[in-house]
C-alpha cells in the first residue's frame, strides 16, 4: 500500500524566491504530515516562479517564460532538497524550459529520496501552446523504477491520446502521474475523461492533479479549473465508477491535497483475475476491420 497526494493547486503570486520557497515547503509538509509518500503537483506549477518578475514582464506571455529560465536551477534544487529531506517522491508539476536548440519544451521532473530521477517532456501540444506560446513537443516516453512501483508521467493533453499510455503500460508502468493545467471546465473534463479511459484500457492507476483559481497577473495561468483524483479500472475490488478517490470540490479558492491509499498489487490482480482483460485484449481491435 502506498499513500499518494495530488494537489488542487491554487495559482498565487509570490514575488520573491524566499516567499515561493516557504510556500512550497509549507504545502509539501502538509502532505508529508499526512503520511504521503508520493506528491504530485499540476502542469505549469513551476511557472508560478514568474511572479518574481517585474509586473510588465510577468504580464507578457513570451516574456514570462523567458524571464523564469534563470530561476529554474534554484527551483530544481529546492524540489530535490525537499524530496531528500522527507524521503519522498515528488513530481512538482512542470515548467517550460528552453533547450539547447532554442526551443521551449514543457518538462516535468521526478525527484526521489536520493535525488533527481529524470524528467518527462509533454509530447503533444495544445493549440494555445503551439499557436500562441510557441512551445514544442518533446520526444520519447520513459518509465521510472521506484520503490513505490513503476511510474510514468503524461502531462495534461497527452492523457487524451491512448497510444501514449499504452506504450507506458507495455513498458511496465503501474501508475501514471497526470499533472494538468486547464482554463475551462470543458478542458478539465477532457483530461479527466482521458485519464479514466487510460486507466480502464490499460488496467492501471492514474493520479491526476490540476491547477485551480484565478491569476490575472499571469497571461498563461490566468484562469484554472480542476479537481484532483485517483482513477483505477472498474472491476473486482475496485470502485464501480473507477474513481478511487476525488477531492470534494471543483476549483476551490485555496490549494488542497487529495490524500489516497493505493494498493498496486490489487491493481495488478485485476489484470490477472478481472471481469475483463482490456490490457491483454488490446491487440484484437486492430483485426476488427
Amino acid at each position: 500500500m502506498i499513500r499518494l497526494a495530488a494537489c488542487q493547486y491554487a495559482i498565487e503570486l509570490h514575488e520573491t524566491f524566499d516567499a515561493y520557497a516557504r510556500h512550497l515547503e509549507t504545502l509539501c509538509r502538509e502532505a508529508v504530515e499526512q503520511g504521503a509518500q508520493l506528491l504530485l503537483l499540476p502542469e505549469y506549477a513551476g511557472l508560478v516562479l514568474s511572479g518574481q518578475l517585474d509586473a510588465a514582464r510577468r504580464s507578457d506571455l513570451h516574456g514570462s517564460i523567458a524571464g523564469v529560465q534563470p530561476l529554474i536551477p534554484a527551483w530544481l534544487a529546492l524540489c530535490e532538497e525537499l524530496a531528500r529531506r522527507w524521503r519522498i517522491h515528488l513530481q512538482p508539476g512542470s515548467m517550460p524550459v528552453r533547450d539547447a536548440d532554442g526551443a521551449y519544451r514543457n518538462r516535468a521532473w521526478l525527484f526521489g529520496p536520493d535525488g533527481c530521477l529524470g524528467h518527462q517532456d509533454k509530447l503533444i501540444m495544445t493549440r494555445f501552446e503551439r499557436e500562441q506560446w510557441s512551445i514544442q513537443g518533446g520526444q520519447g516516453l520513459r518509465v521510472f523504477d521506484t520503490p513505490l512501483g513503476r511510474l510514468g508521467i503524461l502531462i495534461c493533453y497527452d492523457n487524451e491520446f491512448p497510444l501514449l499510455a499504452r506504450r507506458l503500460a507495455e513498458d511496465g508502468a503501474d501508475l501514471i502521474l497526470a499533472p494538468s493545467c486547464t482554463d475551462t471546465e470543458a478542458g478539465f473534463y477532457r483530461v479527466r475523461i482521458g485519464c479514466q479511459a487510460r486507466a480502464l484500457e490499460n488496467q492501471l492507476a492514474v493520479l491526476h492533479a490540476s491547477t485551480v483559481g484565478l491569476a490575472p497577473w499571469s497571461p498563461a495561468l490566468d484562469e484554472n479549473y480542476g479537481r484532483a483524483a485517483l482513477y483505477v479500472p472498474s472491476d473486482y475490488g475496485m470502485p464501480p465508477s473507477g474513481v478511487l478517490a476525488e477531492s470534494p470540490e471543483l476549483c476551490p479558492a485555496q490549494s488542497r491535497w487529495l490524500i489516497a491509499d493505493l494498493d498496486l498489487d490489487e491493481v495488478r490482480r485485476v489484470r490477472e483475475q478481472g471481469q475483463v482483460f482490456t490490457r491483454r485484449d488490446w491487440p484484437e481491435q486492430f483485426g476488427a476491420g
